[in-house]
């Protein structure tokens, strides 16, 4: 059903049947019209409305964005995950403004709140922060009793003696970001969030995943090491259903709309630009999020704005496409920059052997999923070293991302990538593959079938 309250209360009707033209579009576009003009309706704070799958660019679509405060989910022939969807994505813009804020405390007042975990790889407030601003967010929506979520951290760093003064940022930082959620359609917490009330939201976040049932994905941080450094993170938000992901949301804040704006040999770039006072053309504002939703054949990309605009969904949202290079010549190849977890030796031998010209984009986190679902790289392959188990929150959004995108992501024996198993990513043949289109794919796959026995991994 489609619903819509605005400021055009009286006029939008008239507007719709002003015309035979707007009579056609009414037809075509729009299934059902409600005005809610001069109705008191308290739990509608921003209008919604839910729209079809036609083509977002059409002249009306854009003047009725212009001229009234409306929301859309994009639906296909029914509205399953539609509401799940729209929280998600909100709840990710939410998360992406508060690591912006802390991305940049930690570049003007060094490492302090930066801690190191068990395996020695960096945690930030960041992540524990958008846990329990995303859990919260997902609890008030859908209630605490129905949300389980697989997540990375846990409270028992915070838990320490010596830890009340990272525990004090975490509650602050968690209560600013909630505060400024209105502004993106989310009723903030009545009152200030207790320690106690931010460790809950935190520990919500204790499902195994399995199976059955439906459970949220979320990695708070994706790219630690990328995020302290001022580089490129993600913030990586997805459902999974019997087994299946069948929505992903990924935030990029430093991943700018605009290809034009990737400058990967001048990384300092990004943190100068942080030095200086923000503006709506600074790379602060050039951030995205990318959201997909299972068996929709289409992938969005929305420009991640500030927390002093309002937010109005699809905002703005256009389709992504992945690239229709299939020559593995012409393809640009995604690697990870981290080396801990995986082999560069194996990949760059690889990339070389197929033939791969262009300089290799080196991006930590997920932004290497939105890349390719976005067109700015064809290939990207990882395999692990031995011993290194995947986890299933650093794939579940960019996977279903890229594949409703139009690209493929399998493990390197050509099987897609089972969520079923738990927090890991069991019985993987070797590595996983992620290509813009079947055919290159299908050319990777052969050219790790040829190279394996030859390396040492």
């Amino acid at each position: 059903m489609t619903v819509f309250r605005s400021n055009l209360g009286n006029k939008f009707p008239q507007i719709l049947v002003s015309s035979n033209k707007n009579n056609t579009l009414l037809k075509t576009h729009l299934r059902f019209l409600v005005s809610f003009h001069n109705l008191n309706y308290p739990k509608f704070n921003n209008p919604i409305c839910c729209h079809s799958n036609f083509d977002q660019k059409t002249q009306f679509y854009e003047e009725m964005e212009k001229k009234s405060n409306w929301v859309g989910i994009e639906s296909g022939p029914d509205d399953k995950y539609c509401k799940e969807l729209e929280i998600a994505v909100k709840a990710v813009h939410v998360a992406s403004l508060l690591c912006q804020k802390v991305q940049q405390n930690l570049i003007f007042n060094g490492n302090e709140d930066v801690q190191a975990k068990d395996d020695n790889s960096p945690v930030t407030i960041a992540d524990w922060s958008v846990q329990a601003t995303v859990s919260w967010i997902l609890s008030e929506a859908f209630g605490p009793e129905n949300i389980s979520i697989v997540a990375e951290e846990d409270i028992e760093a915070l838990s320490k003696p010596n830890a009340n003064s990272l525990l004090s940022s975490v509650v602050t930082t968690v209560n600013d970001s909630l505060s400024s959620a209105s502004s993106f359609g989310i009723q903030p917490p009545v009152k200030f969030l207790e320690t106690p009330e931010v460790l809950e939201a935190i520990s919500r976040c204790n499902s195994t995943g399995g199976p059955t049932g439906r459970f949220w994905v979320l990695d708070p941080v994706d790219g630690t090491l990328g995020f302290v450094r001022g580089d490129q993170y993600a913030i990586a938000l997805a459902l999974v259903e019997n087994g299946e992901v069948v929505l992903g949301v990924l935030g990029c804040p430093n991943y700018p709309m605009n290809k034009e704006w990737l400058n990967y040999q001048n990384g300092y770039r990004r943190i100068l630009s942080r030095l200086s006072k923000s503006n709506s053309e600074s790379w602060d504002s050039k951030g995205c999020v990318l959201y997909a939703k299972k068996g929709s054949k289409k992938a969005w990309m929305q420009p991640l704005l500030s927390e002093d605009k309002s937010f109005i969904w699809p905002n703005n949202a256009r389709a992504i496409t992945v690239s229709d290079i299939d020559n593995p010549v012409l393809a640009t190849f995604c690697e990870p920059v981290e080396k801990a977890n995986s082999s560069h030796s194996f990949t760059q031998g690889l990339a070389h052997s197929v033939g791969l010209r262009n300089q290799p984009l080196r991006v930590y986190s997920m932004v290497k999923y939105a890349a390719i679902a976005r067109g700015d790289a064809e290939i990207f392959m990882k395999f692990a070293r031995a011993g290194y188990k995947e986890k299933i929150w650093d794939h579940a959004a960019g996977v279903v991302i890229i594949e409703e995108a139009g690209g493929v992501v399998t493990d390197a024996g050509g099987r897609k990538l089972d969520f079923s198993k738990g927090m890991y990513l069991q019985g993987l043949d070797r590595g996983i593959i992620a290509c813009a289109g079947s055919t290159l794919h299908e050319k990777i796959m052969r050219a790790v079938d040829a190279s394996w026995n030859s390396s040492s991994l």
